[in-house]
């Protein structure tokens, strides 16, 4: 009987546990349908060229929802985390896709390229503690209603495109310990209440343009312990002392955001902190001593300010210090005995600064030194034998001191150095053994010093990975023959000898360095003929063999240098003629062959016709062009032997033939002369004229216009001339000539200026009005600028005229065209040759970027920069990893602008006239200016009558960043335009 009550009630359990089951799975599959549904709804706005990662999200899939790629569910099947981060995913971002999972707990969408508003019904997701949208192009304003969000932790809006003030309403966000608005473009003050999110131990807002002071609020946030709001941001006054009461901070950058005044002595209170990052701002005063009671510090930098006294010996106490950046201050003393001792010391930069006496003689010593730049100051005594002590040392810039004595030869050891810098000093001795051969090496500066000796041939030790890039040995006193071995540097691109004493044959060897740009072997004593193998150097644009003893013939090999542009083999003992071949080096734009023995007619092909008359000076045996006219027809005069009574013995019935065969040849000519001119107007007709425009004009029009005394301007494109069609219309017409045998795609880069400036219509960029052309010759016809280029008004005469109002304004207006060229074209154009001359004049003195001669497309490569096959643009504007590697983007475009800045800042040209050989503008007003903006009054071109001064140092300002060694550090032309619209100022001053 127990028995079968036990059965009937195991039985009834049974059929309960049943139903139970069956109720909780129905009420499961509900809303795994309906969360699944958003979720597949809300992908279709997704826009990727590949979404393997939600392959998984399909509805009929949704029974396995919460194992779906980036999917968290709780128990219950309710979807509490959603992470789509760094799936390089586009396209709209629906509110939808959270308002319906009001379970979420974490949401992450960083990483990607969203974009629009980001607006969500916050009520809706209470819960919410998690909130990730870094990293994506979200905007408007950052209105939010805060109040709903009491759960919020984490908020992370880095790096997006949002605008307007910063929320005051996130102080309602009282459980918030994260909060990154980093990146953005919100403007205004920060708000003081921000100082009440107590609960915060990170806090950004870094990279925005805000303004007004640091809030003083802020040393309520006891709690913080990373601290960012430097970059962009442009703060008045200095660093709140209340921040000394930040106890916990661990990381402070306050970097790059104008803070003026002293750095206040309560931050040596911030006794946690490891990294402190006051760069890039206008500090003043000296390093307050109660750093160094930062004893956990590990990177210090107070770099680029204007701090003055010497560095405190309190620093002493920085035991973990591994960074300390100092340079580009007004620091002075000697450098301290106990920077020697820090245990942990990698990097060590004072450069720029007044520093005297010696180098800590066991600098170096702890092992760890991986950077030491202490160039630009006035250091004295020798190089210490310790600083590769440990093998870990790359960088080694000691330039422009006063040290002396021999390098220690340890150095020749220290395989882990990659960057050495040591010119204008006076070391002596000869270079360490081994030194130019060690196998990290990419460059190595030595000139300007009093080295002495013989280079050492180590071939053998040479290897095909050598990574050295840049070897500049000018200036010294190095004797002796050039070792083979220098051709054993195959990566190598910079190789300047000038200014020694080596001797002997230039070796063959040289002919192996197949990525060498610039060679410069001038003012030294090598003898013998140039190598033919120098020809195999085809990359090749800057040749400087003068003042030597060299003799012999140009060898015929360096025609296949295709883009060669300055060749100098002035003042040696060449002779025989000059190879016809270099006539074809289209890139050859300057060319000195004065002070040889060269003989024989001058070639009248290519290029011969650019030089100028100076490059064949003192040639006695040279005729042609620019000197004496040859002598073709010696021997071919008529003999009359004069009679002593001076008549002619000549019969009358001579004289009669001879006038009667004058007259004949005229009229032979005459007869000529007629049948070509038919011809030429019958030749017309195989003109023909592609307009991009309605022109009321023909191509007969147009080559009336080709006329010598039409000429306005030659160049290494061709020759341009100004014509006035039958409408009263005037055009500027430039002459291309094709060579025979010549390929359409080499033809003077014409193909890219059709199919740019034919299309392209902006008020700051020249017009191409039509394109006319036959078998011979091209011609390229552009609306025409009454006051030429800025470089000829700004370097001529009229310089004066230009006023600083003017100059400003044609900054301006060049800045959009190139602007234009780089963002809002498509597809993209780098210019690749700006330049003043490039930048022309119409009768309002408007300006106009012309000559797309060089053009090249940005086809859609990321961004990333493209290795072009041949060197273009002229000297003096060329970037520095344009002129060393040929790759050029549009920064390089970038750099060219800053100098025009210059030249309109100062009236000088990009090169010459500096003072001393091989100085440029950028370097120039590098010194003269110490790259401070306050100095460009000692710039000023002299003509300008009233500058106003606030003007004036912005645009020397965006010059200086413009022309950034280093192309990453340049601006856009877009943020190039918008900081010139910003010099206007009220604030002027007087030239006197």
């Amino acid at each position: 009987m127990a028995n079968s009550w036990f059965y009937f009630f195991s039985l009834l359990l049974l059929v309960f546990l049943s139903s139970v089951r069956f109720s909780l799975s129905r009420n499961l599959v509900v809303p795994l349908r309906r969360q699944a549904s958003v979720l597949v709804s809300a992908k279709q706005n997704f826009e990727a060229s590949s979404r393997p990662f939600l392959d998984t999200w399909n509805i009929s899939n949704y029974l396995s929802l919460c194992s779906w790629n980036g999917i968290t569910c709780d128990g219950n099947g309710l979807i509490i985390s959603l992470d789509i981060s760094n799936l390089n995913l586009s396209g709209s971002f629906s509110p939808a896709i959270i308002t319906q999972l009001p379970d979420l707990v974490n949401l992450s969408v960083s990483g990607n390229s969203f974009s629009g508003d980001f607006f969500l019904d916050f009520h809706k997701i209470s819960r919410i503690r998690f909130l990730n949208i870094s990293n994506n192009v979200f905007s408007g304003n950052f209105t939010w209603d805060f109040s709903h969000l009491p759960a919020l932790e984490v908020l992370d809006a880095y790096n997006n495109n949002f605008s307007g003030p910063l929320p005051v309403t996130i102080t309602d966000l009282q459980s918030l310990n994260y909060l990154n608005l980093g990146g953005n473009y919100f403007s205004g003050q920060i708000p003081p209440s921000f100082g009440g999110l107590k609960g915060l131990n990170f806090l950004s807002l870094a990279g925005n343009d805000l303004s007004g002071t640091i809030p003083s609020e802020f040393g309520n946030l006891t709690n913080l312990q990373w601290l960012y709001l430097g970059y962009f941001n442009q703060f008045d006054g200095g660093i709140p002392p209340e921040l000394g009461k930040l106890i916990n901070l661990v990381h402070l950058d306050l970097s790059s955001c104008r803070l003026e005044g002293q750095i206040p002595a309560e931050l040596g209170n911030l006794q946690n902190l490891d990294t402190l990052f006051l760069q890039t701002n206008q500090l003043s005063g000296s390093i307050p001593p109660q750093l160094g009671n930062l004893t956990s510090l590990k990177s210090l930098d107070l770099s680029n300010n204007g701090l003055s006294g010497e560095i405190p010996l309190e620093f002493s106490l920085l035991e973990d210090l591994n960074l300390l950046n100092l340079f580009m201050n007004k620091l002075h003393g000697g450098i301290p005995r106990f920077v020697e001792e820090l245990p942990q010391l990698q990097v060590l930069k004072l450069w720029r600064n007044n520093f005297t006496g010696t180098i800590p003689s066991k600098l170096g010593q702890n092992g760890k030194l991986i950077e030491l730049d202490l160039s630009s100051n006035k250091l004295t005594g020798k190089v210490p034998k310790t600083l590769c002590f440990g093998r870990r040392l790359q960088i080694l810039i000691l330039l422009n001191n006063f040290l002396f004595g021999p390098l220690p030869d340890d150095l020749g050891f220290c395989n882990s150095l990659s960057r050495v810098r040591l010119g204008q000093n006076y070391f002596s001795g000869s270079i360490p053994k081994g030194f130019l051969y060690l196998p990290e090496l990419s460059l190595m500066e030595l000139q300007n010093n009093d080295f002495t000796g013989k280079l050492d041939d180590e071939t053998v030790t040479m290897t095909s990975s050598s990574k050295l890039e840049g070897l500049n040995l000018s200036n010294n006193n190095l004797t002796g023959i050039l070792p083979k071995s220098i051709g054993s540097f195959p990566s190598l691109k910079i190789l300047l000898l000038s200014g020694n004493r080596f001797t002997g044959k230039i070796p063959s060897e040289i002919g192996n360095l197949s990525s060498i740009l610039k060679l410069d072997m001038s003012r030294n004593n090598f003898s013998g003929n140039i190598p033919s193998e120098i020809g195999n150097c085809l990359s090749l644009t800057y040749l400087d063999l003068s003042q030597n003893q060299l003799s012999g013939p140009i060898p015929v090999q360096i025609s296949q240098i295709h883009i060669l542009n300055y060749f100098n083999v002035s003042w040696n003992h060449l002779n025989q003629s000059l190879p016809k071949e270099m006539g074809s080096m289209k890139s050859l734009t300057s060319a000195d062959f004065s002070h040889n023995n060269f003989s024989g007619s001058i070639p009248e092909n290519g290029q011969f016709s650019y030089f100028n008359s100076t490059s064949f000076l003192d040639n006695p045996n040279l005729c042609g062009f620019y000197l004496t006219p040859c002598n073709n027809s010696s021997g071919e005069q008529l003999e009359f032997s004069p009679q002593s009574d001076g008549k002619s013995r000549v019969p009358a019935k001579y004289k009669l033939v001879f006038a009667l065969g004058l007259l004949i040849c005229s009229l032979i000519f005459a007869v000529l002369a007629i049948i070509k001119t038919r011809n030429v107007r019958k030749h017309i007709n195989t003109w023909k004229l592609t307009a991009f425009q309605k022109l009321e004009f023909g191509s007969e029009d147009i080559l009336e216009c080709l006329k010598e005394n039409n000429v306005i301007g030659r160049g290494g494109a061709g020759v341009v001339y100004k014509g006035t069609m039958p409408n009263g219309e005037i055009v500027a017409v430039k002459k291309l000539g094709i060579s025979k045998g010549s390929h359409h795609h080499h033809d003077h880069g014409l193909s890219a200026e059709i199919q740019t400036l034919g299309r392209i219509r902006h008020r700051y960029i020249v017009r191409l009005l039509g394109f006319c052309s036959n078998k011979e010759t091209n011609l390229l016809i552009y609306e025409y600028m009454p006051n030429g280029s800025l470089g000829e008004v700004l370097h001529g005469k009229s310089g004066a005229y230009l006023q600083w109002d003017t100059r400003l304004k044609i900054a301006m207006e060049a800045a959009k065209g190139l602007c234009y060229l780089h963002h809002d074209c498509s597809p993209l154009i780098i210019h690749r040759d700006v330049k003043s001359n490039n930048i022309l004049l119409s009768g309002e003195f408007e300006a106009h970027v012309a000559d797309f001669g060089l053009a090249k497309f940005l086809q859609d490569n990321g961004g990333t920069s493209e290795c072009m096959s041949a060197i273009a643009g002229s000297y003096g504007y060329i970037a520095p990893e344009y002129a060393y590697t040929l790759k050029v983007d549009e920064k390089s475009d970038v750099y060219s602008f800053g100098v025009v800045l210059l030249e309109l800042i100062t009236g000088r040209r990009p090169v010459g006239n500096f003072g001393e050989e091989g100085l440029d503008i950028v370097q120039w007003a590098n010194i003269q200016t110490n790259w401070s903006k306050e100095g460009v009054v000692k710039i000023l071109d002299e003509r300008l009558k009233n500058v106003p001064q606030n003007e004036a140092m912005q645009v020397f300002f965006v010059a200086m960043l413009c022309v950034q060694e280093q192309s990453v550090e340049r601006p856009t032309m877009r943020e190039v335009v918008q900081m010139l619209a910003q010099a206007k100022q009220p604030n002027s001053f007087n030239m006197q």
